[in-house]
């Protein structure tokens, strides 16, 4: 190939390397700029060398299996990442861009610009450890957040005689973030306690109210008599942590009076009203009361429910009405629909199919971390007559 005087400087001193190779990879020209590149010789390389036995095995691999083919169907490559080996021995990240020159039924060769890409190659590097870096944090922050949600939520709920007990909690989106739902059942001096909440908000400061308010509420039996007491030792406990958090809690004493059934005195803090699922249908108990941790003048109520053999109480977080689809809530009649339609199963079976609507009607990724429990009392008459003889 025969280059005029007056382009053989741009040619030799260009800002980037410069190849001439025939169609099979044969090198017939190599600029000073691509020698000083790599620290080659021009005697070693033309019409001694091709292009594929300066690159390692891996690229020399991919150049015949993929630069060349494409050449050869688009006449041209753009910024191929590939590695040459220097003169000394080790590697110089470079771009190729390339274009296939000549009559394709005559001889052809093949045009490269070879620029250095060592400053982007260790920028591509650290944006690959920054990525891992990032992937493993992210993989830590879940793990912790999973810890520490397990933490709020007990591994089950005990067993009480005279009572079907569930509880189901699940996390919004990934799990990624400590959320504030939390729910306990535990004994007490005169009989025990169910206790479902939510503090505002998620992450490090959310978890620490969280705990703030079960220990609180485990504690407090010991000195106030009734569930509206307990809820204001809730409410003044917040209040002095300075948060900016608040709490919705439903807590509920319960009693198993020697006749069967059992008896709930239930105080609402900000908390949605239980459901009450009946033979004659579904209601909600309890009087709504006041937020905890946030305004200064409480009203706390305690309202005594009496659910019979057969009958449920299912407690939940907001989570479960204000799931969203679009604009649209799922609301209290689906949850009620929902609900209706399952009360004759056991409380887990209760429990998991609100659970299962909730997360289809947002397509199986809740918005909002999501917090059931039902307490049932079994209707023994009904299921020794469904047993048979």
């Amino acid at each position: 190939m025969g280059l005029t005087s007056g382009f053989e400087e741009l040619f030799e001193d260009a800002p980037c390397g410069f190849l001439v190779t025939d169609a099979d990879g044969a090198i017939r020209l190599a600029n000073r700029t691509f020698l000083a590149m790599t620290g080659h010789r021009a005697e070693d390389l033309v019409g001694r060398a091709r292009v594929q036995d300066l690159l390692p095995v891996g690229d020399r691999i991919f150049y015949e299996t993929h630069f060349a083919p494409l050449l050869a169907l688009q006449s041209s490559a753009r910024e191929i990442a590939v590695d040459f080996r220097r003169a000394a021995g080790d590697r110089l990240p470079v771009l190729l861009n390339a274009v296939m020159k000549g009559d394709p039924a005559g001889p052809r060769e093949i045009w490269i610009c070879v620029f250095a890409a060592t400053d982007r190659r260790s920028y591509e590097q650290e944006l690959l450890l920054a990525r891992q870096r990032a992937e493993h944090s992210e993989k830590e922050a879940r793990e912790l957040a999973g810890i520490l949600q397990a933490s709020f939520i007990p591994p089950g709920l005990p067993r009480v005689d005279g009572l079907d007990l569930a509880g189901i909690y699940r996390p919004a989106g990934l799990g990624d973030e400590v959320g504030g739902d939390f729910y306990d059942m535990y004994e007490t001096h005169d009989g025990w306690a169910l206790v479902i909440g939510d503090v505002s908000g998620k992450g490090a400061e959310a978890a620490v109210v969280t705990s703030l308010a079960r220990y609180t509420l485990r504690a407090a039996p010991a000195r106030e008599p009734t569930p509206s007491a307990i809820l204001a030792s809730l409410h003044h406990a917040v209040v002095r942590e300075r948060t900016d958090r608040f709490v919705t809690v439903a807590y509920a004493q319960v009693s198993l009076p020697p006749g069967g059934g059992c008896l709930l005195t239930l105080s609402l803090g900000g908390h949605p009203q239980p459901v009450h699922l009946t033979g004659a249908g579904a209601s909600r108990v309890g009087r709504p009361g006041t937020l905890l941790g946030m305004l200064r003048r409480l009203n706390l109520s305690d309202v005594t429910v009496e659910v019979r053999p057969g009958e449920s109480v299912v407690f939940f977080t907001d989570g479960v009405i204000e799931a969203r689809r679009d604009s649209e809530l799922f609301g209290e009649e689906r949850m009620e629909r929902a609900l209706l339609e399952a009360r004759d199963d056991s409380a887990s079976d209760i429990a998991g199919r609100l659970l299962q609507e909730v997360s289809a009607y947002q397509s199986g990724v809740l918005s909002d971390d999501v917090a059931i429990v039902v307490l049932k009392v079994p209707d023994e008459a009904r299921h020794r007559e469904g047993a048979g003889p």
